[in-house]
């Protein structure tokens, strides 16, 4: 949808169902009900520059999450409006707590202030005796208020759990544990709002207790997420790249898939093949590659259609941190990547084996 400060906005399909959903509800329950002297057309209006202005506060807290970020050095990859409102995507971890703090309260500081700024509007709105501005000034300083506190409940990954997160990073030092308290917090959070949206639904308020429960099993589902981040970065760490690089088997570009399955795939179904073109190196496939092809193809399917390009593939050196590579795996989609010390080809590292490694290494230490 383009850029604000560099940073690249995006919607979610899901973004304009509730946009039209919250609209509707504004034109044709809330306004109503309050101003029962507006005509249709001066509902539907309002209605529709409210539910505008309200996703706008909504993109104005996750700028104010991404520009806060940007100032600490951290990416920010863009902003996406999906059906809860909106999240900002941060490109990596904050290398400090006070940065962490000063990210996740950046959002509910802006909405703090925005709920000032439309109190205003609703305080003039009322003192010029024009309804529609302190109609609009009152809903907007209320949901943004509602937002701020919302965000600030102390259970992860909401911005209250990055602030106990922080906080509970700087007393320990310790990043990993920091986050599975948090994520604990947020799974806690999750489950009685889940509760309480389903004593909601039983006594009639069905509506109200559906969206409650929903929105505790996206947290919950997100903090589980987080505690498995968490568990991954420990296991892996002091470990990096080229420890757990690999090689692939060398196959010709032009063999048919069958062929390659049939005599170069290993027992345990463990397989990546250097393609080349009998002298160099042009890509990269994996067996997951070749299931994505139908097996009645694979016949006279050459590797080289299914390959990933060398080229596509940024390589990493030696000396990066495992978990920084598999994190940089999984957002680019990528199952391997080549490790490179200077011109030298070390290996490549598997997204498939770091993970089995981390596992490995739990198992272990648990």
């Amino acid at each position: 949808m383009g850029k604000v400060f560099g940073i690249p906005l995006g919607v979610h399909y899901t973004w304009f169902i509730v946009f039209a959903l919250v609209t509707l509800s504004l034109a044709t329950g809330y306004f109503p009900s309050r101003y029962p002297d507006w005509s249709l057309a001066v509902t539907l209006g309002i209605g529709l520059l409210t539910s505008l202005l309200f996703f706008a506060s909504v993109l104005v807290h996750e700028l104010a999450h991404s520009i806060v970020a940007l100032g600490w050095g951290i990416p920010v990859k863009g902003i996406t409006l999906f059906i809860f409102g909106g999240v900002a995507n941060i490109g990596r971890e904050p290398e400090r707590p006070l940065a962490e703090f000063l990210v996740a309260i950046a959002g509910p500081a802006s909405s703090l202030l925005l709920a000032l700024g439309f109190g205003a509007l609703w305080l003039v709105g009322q003192w010029l005796d024009v309804a529609t501005l302190a109609g609009l000034g009152f809903y907007l300083a209320t949901v943004n208020l509602s937002l701020a506190l919302f965000n600030l409940i102390p259970g992860f990954p909401l911005d209250g759990g990055r602030v106990f997160r922080s906080v509970v990073w700087a007393l320990t030092g310790d990043l990993n544990r920091a986050t599975r308290w948090a994520a604990t917090t947020g799974r806690v959070i999750a489950v009685l709002m889940i509760v309480g949206g389903g004593i909601m639904f039983l006594m009639g308020n069905w509506s109200s207790g559906l969206w409650l429960a929903f929105i505790g099993w996206f947290l919950d589902n997100a903090a589980s997420q987080s505690a498995q981040q968490a568990w991954f970065r420990e296991a892996l760490q002091g470990y990096t790249a080229g420890d757990l690089a690999s090689g692939c088997q060398t196959i010709d570009s032009n063999m048919p898939l069958d062929w390659v399955v049939r005599d170069y795939v290993a027992p345990d179904g463990e397989s990546c093949f250097v393609v080349t073109d009998g002298h160099q190196p042009q890509g990269v496939a994996t067996l997951n590659q070749i299931k994505r092809v139908p097996r009645q193809k694979w016949g006279w399917t050459p590797v080289h259609q299914i390959m990933t390009p060398l080229s596509s593939l940024k390589p990493v050196g030696p000396g990066e941190a495992a978990y920084t590579v598999l994190v940089r795996m999984m957002s680019e989609g990528q199952s391997l990547l080549p490790v490179v010390d200077g011109t030298r080809f070390v290996g490549f590292v598997r997204q498939d084996k770091l993970l089995r490694f981390a596992q490995m290494r739990y198992m272990l230490v648990s």
